[in-house]
């Protein structure tokens, strides 16, 4: 019977005296009150924290989700504990829900989330990297992945391009699969999102922390989904605002974006002596007979890009009770491109809510509404640099835009008249939302469910004008296109985890997790174009204002369905043993039945060191663990459906009519399989001096078989290629982590942080070829790149490149059948047949690099935070593109500026080709292509005042801040085209460090203002 059932059954009966009697005969019993908590640490809970009623033995833990329920009396001090953190002594008074923060006392000890729940990091076995909120807000940036690059040893984050919302190239520890994707998973807030999930949806402001799985041990739970590295989002709650009024926080920057420094180019007039000196050598009229200054000089990088701002307010409110808290965000996000045309403006709506309906349930929400507008570039910034002459007109004499180019005698795309006339624009709209409800039938357990809907839509608008003066300028008048294309994604998630957490005696510790997932995508998409179209004045909207016999339709449809049972075991015995068994089975539709199951073990140990006897009488190590790991993980590295036959389209001829038929595409391939992984980690962490320094080794080895690879197949069969499991192939690297705290006083704190990482790749077999020709630019063809065994996936190859013939004589002497000219581009001819082509071929280099660091120093002064961060590659190589038309080839190209050295009658000795040679010698794929790739940029520079709002009298306000920020400010890099990162073909496996005068990375300088009520 409970206290107010007997208090109303004695006040029905009036016997007060005898109510009285018992009220101080149960407090004579209990001597106590029920009093309940939460325990957390960096606002993440903190399971297996230690409760007790201070002077006593009675005392309890935190369970999951750092809850406790004990008994105190009101005069009583409850005493919260946990290893590694601070002690807390808080007077229980008439409280009945007290809530404690524990600050931790050095980096072994924080709290990570990891795979379906959260774990202090001196408990780990596996590897695991993490990046705080203010690493991730620093420098504010239009993505979190852009955020990312450098933070995390063993992650390469590459920023390919600086349209605004352009992703990332991420690699964690190398990339496993060649043809398959190499991203790695995303997971917000519990929400398995995928590899491609456009993060341009996620408000950075709203992110608490991200982790980082790296290796078998804490991938392994997520199976086949968690090959290549699994990140893990965490977004702000209620829980650390504290109980009472709201705390509203309001972050509002403005940026301005800048031209970066431009690649060397000839000038107008070292231009036209190009020109005209290749045009003699071919005998041809000079293009420019008359004097330089009398042609135009206009530089299209200045007229296509510019200075560009950068808007962006978000606010936020957040709060807790007893029973609730909430977050709750709204963002609003407008980025102009320094590409004229371009640009990207966002709104983002977040609300987070967790409810405690009773001590045994729990239940709450996610929710990110977002969306996107978006403007893609009608001009480029290649060709405004490389493709244009810079004595090109802009305008006809009678004001028109010009569309034609004299020196080539060809019409010509004028970017200022495309960015005039045409319409690019892509809108998304993307819900992404989870629920839960948590029961925990006893202390020990809990029960979790989760529902997790994501529905995404994308509209593209395409039209081009008729009126392109590219078009009036040979008489075609009716040449406008449109086009429009939808994509829907509804997807859903259904995840159900059973977890059970004890201690055994003084010595055992365990933790069992099972759990049961279910997730289903389907995707459709549908494009309709249209040409032919006579008139402006609608665009887009009305593609049947064309020629019937132009219009075209198209559609898609993919699905994809995947269940998989998994379970976890971590075990600690004395606080010194570790060790950690997980497996997780999947199953895929994308393979055929008799493959479509596949199971991934993993096993995890750890030794603490500084926790033995021998250790205790030392003062170098506060904490020192050894932890190693192995296990398996798989990728499901092919599209829907690609195990069946395909059909493509095969009009014939029936009764003298055309009419439409299929014919197979695709040979069919039942007996497709995962792509298996499996990888071995050992690692040694520890906090030296006092916690003053932390550092982490890594090493690690990964083995990939099963590769799924595009496989020629005998003609006889009717097909070129099928998609077979042939190959393997390895990485395996190193990482080390500093964090070091240089000094700390009461008005000076000086902290750094180093992160080293390398990786080496290695192809192992390719099903029992020595190598394969990939074609990854249809214009140089084949012959510059490879996939070979031995080498990294993948390698550059061409002819080395000599220099230049400085004598006749040479070329007579040399055996040479091709032609050649004095001055000409002299070629290794290495099987000696007379000729240099693909069959000289050698190894010139490869985008992947030895090194990759990231070096960061804050500094704070009383008010004032000061921090710069440094990041870069060395010993990679990237292959310029560009070298084809603006070195070697062409007149009527943008020449480089190395050019002006080029070989002349006056420079004999030059091994820069002669103007004009290239019409006489032929130019493959060479060693000239290949530059080096090593680089260092100075990604951000901080400056911030915090203003002593207590020391003002603004009691309203709990703190202020104003920062001068700026990011991608300097870059030392030996690439002709100066930006080493940029990639031509995004995100491709094999195509990697292609360069071609991509969207440039602009410089940002940035003023913020941060203020919370």
């Amino acid at each position: 019977m409970n206290l107010k059932t007997t208090l109303n059954t004695c006040l029905s009966f009036r016997k007060t005296w005898m109510c009285v009697i018992f009220a101080l005969s149960c407090m004579a019993m209990t001597n106590a009150q029920t009093v309940s908590g939460t325990v957390t640490a960096d606002g993440q809970p903190l399971p297996g924290a230690t409760v007790l009623v201070k002077g006593t033995t009675q005392g309890t833990s935190t369970d999951f989700d750092g809850n406790f329920t004990i008994k105190a009396e009101a005069l009583s001090t409850l005493v919260i504990s946990y290893i590694g953190y601070s002690t807390k002594e808080v007077l229980v008074g008439n409280q009945t829900q007290i809530n404690v923060s524990l600050e931790q006392d050095n980096k072994l000890d924080e709290v990570v989330v990891i795979g379906y729940g959260t774990q202090r990091k001196s408990d780990l076995t596996g590897s695991v990297s993490s990046v705080s909120a203010e690493d991730l807000t620093a420098v504010p940036v239009s993505r979190v992945d852009q955020a990312l690059q450098g933070r995390a040893s063993g992650v390469q984050v590459t920023q390919t391009s600086g349209a605004p919302g352009a992703g990332t190239v991420i690699r964690v520890r190398g990339g496993n699969s060649i043809t398959g994707n190499n991203e790695p998973l995303w997971v917000i807030d519990g929400i398995i999102v995928g590899t491609n999930f456009n993060l341009n949806n996620i408000n950075s402001n709203d992110i608490k922390s991200i982790e980082i799985l790296k290796d078998a041990s804490s991938i392994a739970i997520y199976g086949s989904r968690g090959a290549n590295g699994v990140v893990l989002v965490t977004t702000k709650n209620g829980a650390g605002a504290g109980a009472g009024k709201p705390q509203i926080s309001l972050n509002l920057y403005t940026s301005s974006q800048m031209l970066p420094e431009l690649p060397d180019r000839l000038s107008q007039r070292e231009q036209i002596e190009f020109t005209n000196e290749s045009a003699r050598f071919r005998s041809a009229a000079e293009p420019f007979p008359g004097d330089p200054s009398t042609y135009p000089d206009n530089d299209w990088v200045d007229l296509v890009l510019g200075t560009a701002p950068i808007y962006n307010a978000d606010i936020s409110i957040a709060g807790a009770t007893d029973n609730l808290n909430y977050y709750t965000s709204l963002n609003y996000f407008n980025q102009e491109g320094i590409v004229k045309s371009s640009g990207l403006e966002k709104y983002i709506y977040r609300a987070n809510l967790d409810l405690k309906l009773s001590d045994k349930v729990k239940t709450g929400f996610r929710l990110n509404y977002s969306r996107l507008e978006q403007d893609n570039a009608l001009a480029s910034f290649s060709q405004a640099a490389f493709g244009i002459l810079r004595t090109q007109p802009v305008f006809n004499d009678d004001g028109s835009y010009n569309g034609f180019d004299d020196v080539v005698g060809s019409p010509f795309n004028n970017p200022l008249a495309a960015i005039a006339l045409n319409t690019n624009e892509t809108l998304t709209n993307n819900l992404l939302a989870t629920m839960y409800l948590e029961y925990s039938p006893a202390p020990k357990w809990i029960i979790r469910s989760t529902f997790n809907p994501e529905f995404n839509n994308v509209k593209q608008n395409r039209f081009t004008s008729s009126q392109l003066p590219g078009n009036l300028a040979i008489g075609v008048t009716d040449g406008g296109t449109a086009s429009v294309r939808t994509e829907t994604l509804s997807a859903w998630n259904n995840e159900n985890t059973v977890q059970y957490s004890s201690n055994f005696g003084e010595d055992h510790n365990v933790t069992a997790l099972a759990g049961l997932s279910f997730q289903k995508e389907v995707r459709e998409s549908s494009l309709a174009s249209a040409a032919g179209i006579t008139s402006d004045a609608t665009g887009f909207n009305r593609l049947q204002n064309s020629r019937p016999t132009l219009a075209s339709n198209t559609s898609g449809f993919g699905q994809r369905t995947i269940e998989s049972l998994f379970g976890r075991i971590n075990y600690i015995y004395k606080d010194k043993y570790l060790l950690t068994l997980v497996g997780r089975r999947d199953g895929s539709s994308v393979f055929a039945p008799g493959n479509k199951y596949a199971f991934f073990p993993s096993v995890a140990g750890a030794w603490k060191i500084s926790e033995e006897p021998f250790m205790q009488n030392q003062n170098t190590f506060q904490n020192l663990k050894l932890r190693a790991s192995w296990g398996k993980s798989g990728n499901q590295a092919i599209d829907n459906f690609s195990t069946l036959a395909t059909y493509t389209s095969a009009n014939t001829t029936l009764n003298g009519a055309e009419v439409p038929g299929l014919t197979i595409d695709r040979p069919a391939n039942p007996d497709l399989k995962w792509e298996t992984t499996s990888s071995f980690d050992i690692a040694l962490e520890a906090s030296l001096f006092g916690g003053k320094v932390f550092t982490e080794f890594n090493y690690y080895y990964k083995k990939t078989e099963d590769l799924l690879l595009d496989v020629t197949i005998p003609r006889q069969t009717g097909f070129n290629s099928q998609v077979q499991n042939v190959g393997s192939l390895e990485n395996q690297g190193w990482e080390l982590l500093v964090n070091s705290t240089n000094v700390r006083t009461a008005n000076f704190n000086w902290n750094s942080t180093v992160t080293l990482s390398a990786n080496r790749n290695k192809i192992l077999d390719l099903g029992g070829v020595d190598f394969i020709d990939i074609v990854v630019d249809p214009i140089i063809g084949s012959g510059n790149t490879r996939l070979i065994v031995g080498e990294s996936v993948p390698v550059y190859t061409g002819v080395r490149y000599l220099g230049t013939w400085k004598s006749q004589e040479d070329i007579d002497d040399s055996g040479r059948t091709d032609p050649q000219v004095v001055g000409g581009s002299h070629f290794e001819d290495l099987n000696g047949d007379g000729i240099a082509s693909t069959q000289d071929a050698v190894v010139l280099g490869s985008p992947f690099p030895d090194l990759i660091f990231g070096i960061e120093n804050s500094f704070s002064y009383k008010n004032w935070d000061f921090s710069f961060y440094f990041q870069g590659t060395s010993g990679n190589e990237v292959y310029n593109l560009s070298m084809r038309n603006n070195y070697f080839n062409r007149g009527e190209a943008v020449k480089f500026g190395d050019l002006r050295n080029r070989w002349t009658v006056d420079n004999p000795t030059s091994n820069i080709p002669r103007a004009g040679a290239d019409s006489v010698t032929n130019t493959p794929p060479n060693s000239e292509y290949v530059e080096d790739g090593s680089h260092i940029r100075l990604k951000t520079v901080r400056l911030a005042y915090n203003f002593p709002v207590d020391k003002m009298g603004l009691d309203g306000i709990k703190n202020a801040t104003v920062y001068f920020s700026g990011s991608n400010l300097l870059l030392f890099s030996n690439t002709r085209l100066i930006d080493p990162e940029a990639s031509n073909f995004g995100r491709s496996n094999i195509a990697q460090g292609y360069l071609s005068a991509q969207y440039p990375n602009p410089r940002v300088i940035t003023l913020g203002l941060n203020v919370t009520f």
